[in-house]
């Protein structure tokens, strides 16, 4: 009885979720704009966009209906009316997942690779998009979404023992003092609400047990 009960524990703990591919576009040129953003922002001349992940950061889209969300990361280059980020650089905002309302989660592009997400840390972090959170007003993530980030978030932590911290996108300025921070313009930042505070207190409570550092 109690070997069925540890092997159920560890299948509830660490078993992989299901993760649809879904790849958004990513050739050469978006491999060397991403590479003219390490050279500009984080002061890095580098051979290839691998990372090692130590943060995983969630978000929502503002946006509630997911061919929309998937539509507007999967182009290479920045549409022009976001006018203040294109200034930064012409790289289209990116995330390695994306989970939809029901709680399915699509993986966008390699989880090594990084995504342009959250400013002064994409060197060093996993972005998990979730659609929701309208018009950056409502708290709307729903519990399968809860539940899909939490099994992603374990399955992450397992592939990557480098992770060390887990951030919702509105605290992201609080990891400024650390060395995990490379942004070289004290400008350029934006503020953000999500994923919602009561989302990110949902999942740190399944998740406490990785012992996953916040800001």
């Amino acid at each position: 009885m109690r070997i069925f009960l540890f092997l159920t524990l560890f299948s509830f703990l660490f078993a992989q979720p299901t993760i649809i591919q879904k790849p958004i576009l990513f050739t050469k040129e978006r491999i060397d704009l991403t590479k003219e953003y390490i050279k500009k922002h984080y002061g890095l001349n580098v051979k290839n966009i691998e990372i090692t992940p130590k943060i995983i950061v969630l978000h929502w889209t503002a946006i509630l209906d997911f061919p929309c969300c998937f539509h507007l990361l999967e182009d290479e280059k920045l549409n022009t009316q976001r006018a203040y980020i294109n200034r930064a650089s012409h790289l289209n905002v990116s995330a390695h997942y994306l989970v939809d309302r029901d709680g399915t989660i699509y993986q966008l592009m390699p989880d090594n690779w990084m995504a342009r997400h959250v400013i002064g840390l994409n060197y060093s972090s996993i972005g998990i998009e979730n659609v929701g959170g309208d018009c950056n007003k409502e708290e709307d993530l729903t519990s399968k979404q809860v539940q899909a980030n939490v099994e992603l978030i374990r399955y992450l932590k397992k592939k990557y023992p480098t992770i060390e911290y887990l951030i919702g996108h509105y605290e992201y300025l609080k990891m400024k003092n650390t060395p995990l921070w490379l942004e070289k313009d004290p400008k350029y930042k934006t503020y953000k609400k999500d994923p919602g505070e009561k989302f990110m207190h949902d999942v740190r409570e399944r998740v406490k047990d990785l012992g996953l550092k916040k800001p």
